[in-house]
C-alpha cells in the first residue's frame, strides 16, 4: 500500500501536479519597459530605444547598447512572439550588432497588451 502511494506522488511530481509544479506569471502584473534599461549581461551597459513590436510570430526591435564610456552600439534583436494572457509574449530573443562585429541571445523578456510593453522583473 505505501509502496503504491509512493509511485502515485512520484507520478504527480513528474506530470506537475507536484509541490514542484510553477504556474505562468501573471505577465500584466510585470512592470513597464523603461525607456533606459541595464542590460541583462550586467557590466553597466545601458539599452535603450528598445520598443518591440510584434510582426507576424515575431517581435523585433532595434535598440542601442551604451557602454559606461558612452561608446554606443546599434544592434537589433529578434524574439519568437507567443499568444499569452490576451497579448504577446516575446521570448527566445537573438540580437546582433547592426555592424556585424557581435550576435548572441537574451533572457530577456517582455509581454505587450493594449499597446503596453512590461519586462520581466
Amino acid at each position: 500500500m505505501m509502496r503504491r502511494w509512493m509511485m502515485g506522488a512520484a507520478l504527480a511530481v513528474l506530470a506537475g501536479g507536484g509541490a514542484g509544479a510553477t504556474q505562468e506569471p501573471d505577465y500584466a502584473a510585470w512592470p513597464p519597459l523603461a525607456p533606459v534599461f541595464e542590460s541583462t549581461g550586467g557590466g553597466g551597459i545601458m539599452i535603450g530605444e528598445y520598443e518591440p513590436v510584434v510582426i507576424r510570430d515575431h517581435c523585433l526591435t532595434g535598440f542601442t547598447a551604451t557602454t559606461p564610456d558612452g561608446t554606443v552600439y546599434r544592434n537589433i534583436v529578434l524574439f519568437d512572439a507567443v499568444p499569452a494572457q490576451g497579448g504577446v509574449l516575446c521570448t527566445n530573443g537573438a540580437w546582433r550588432a547592426l555592424d556585424g562585429d557581435a550576435a548572441g541571445t537574451t533572457p530577456f523578456r517582455v509581454f505587450i497588451r493594449d499597446g503596453v510593453r512590461r519586462r520581466a522583473p
